[in-house]
């Protein structure tokens, strides 16, 4: 009897090359950790107290927290906010310009290269990203600059 050969489908063939697609893709896909996706929790130490809070995960929030510990000082800036200096320059993807901020949210001024903590909420500015939000303690700030402020990543 002779041998009999079998021929794939098309279509068959197609589904086959996407699987392998799939297959390949998923595995060259770098792997997201568990450290990749928790919060980074910090410190802001000031003298009588200390405030904690949360960045985002956004590439300046990501940049910012490389910075850390950090040694600033924060000055009083239009009653609102108390501002810092920060060593260099942020990553400031367009996407993530702009906002409006709210009391205890913590951003960085691109055009200025400045740390900014609010106090009270102000008016929309597209120069702002938001780096994240005091989540306790924000009442160590209320007081008139400058003073110094020691920012540290909280320990897990």
């Amino acid at each position: 009897m002779a041998p009999t050969t079998r021929t794939r489908s098309p279509r068959r063939t197609a589904l086959a090359g996407l699987a392998c697609a799939i297959l390949l893709a998923a595995t060259a896909a770098p792997a997201t950790t568990f450290a990749q996706e928790r919060p980074v929790k910090i410190r802001l130490l000031a003298e009588g107290g200390a405030a904690t809070a949360t960045l985002e995960n956004n590439p300046a929030a990501r940049d910012f927290a490389a910075l850390l510990p950090l040694s600033l000082t924060l000055d009083n800036y239009a009653v609102i906010e108390r501002i810092a200096t920060l060593p260099r320059k942020l990553s400031t993807p367009p996407e993530s310009m702009g906002m409006t901020p709210v009391t205890g949210d913590i951003a960085y001024y691109a055009p200025w290269g400045n740390l900014a903590i609010y106090l009270n909420g102000t008016v929309a500015d597209r120069g702002l990203v938001r780096l994240g939000k005091v989540d306790s303690g924000l009442s160590v700030l209320h007081r008139p600059g400058p003073f110094a402020v020691r920012i540290e990543r909280m320990s897990d």
